[in-house]
């Protein structure tokens, strides 16, 4: 278990070892937003630029936390293929949440261009993975915009979505990876919501 996600992104970045320190060619980008705070201890650890990438789930009507979709910040659509949605309606119900990922690159990035990723070597940093859809859909992002490698990493992430999201991306580093998992947050000694301020100011700290 991890006291919070400050000490779970030092102890990922010992797992990801000193071979990225300083690298010129390697980026790292959190999933806002406790992804963020993982991402700012591995990218200070490592002595690497920090940056975001956003992805956010679709939410079934009715029942918002269930996932029938991600969508990325070019507005691309990534479908949970078992919830019965057609991508024509997945476009649709993504709407505002292309409108809150607007808002938010705004907030986070201001008038600072997206960080280029062609080629070059991306950490991709999340606080804990379940499903994995929201990662598939930022690992597409990359991918569409010519990255390099891929590294997706995370403190813990539930061993059947890991086994698929090794086929997606160059390398998969992760703490735990458990059979039984309900909730990222029952990893986590302290997990409480990140607020837009602390992934400011993350950011703020981990510019190169």
């Amino acid at each position: 278990m991890f006291r919070d996600r400050c000490q779970a992104g030092r102890q990922l970045a010992e797992e990801l070892g000193g071979g990225y320190v300083g690298a010129n060619d390697t980026i790292v980008l959190g999933i806002p937003r406790g992804g963020v705070i993982v991402a700012a201890e591995i990218a200070r650890r490592l002595k690497l630029p920090l940056d975001v990438v956003i992805a956010s789930k679709i939410g079934a009507p009715g029942n918002p936390e269930f996932a029938i979709g991600a969508v990325d910040c070019d507005g691309a659509v990534t479908q949970n293929v078992r919830a019965g949605y057609s991508l024509l309606e997945l476009e649709h119900l993504a709407m505002p949440v292309q409108d809150k990922i607007r808002r938010r690159l705004e907030l986070y990035r201001g008038s600072r261009p997206n960080p280029v990723v062609a080629g070059q070597t991306v950490i991709l940093v999340d606080d804990g993975i379940a499903t994995g859809l929201t990662v598939v859909a930022a690992v597409d992002y990359l991918k569409r915009h010519e990255a390099e490698r891929i590294i997706l990493a995370t403190p813990v992430v539930a061993a059947d979505a890991a086994a698929k999201l090794r086929e997606r991306v160059d390398e998969l580093v992760a703490v735990e990876e458990p059979a039984l998992f309900n909730a990222v947050g029952q990893f986590y000694r302290h997990f409480e919501q990140t607020s837009d301020d602390e992934v400011l100011s993350a950011l703020h700290n981990g510019e190169a």
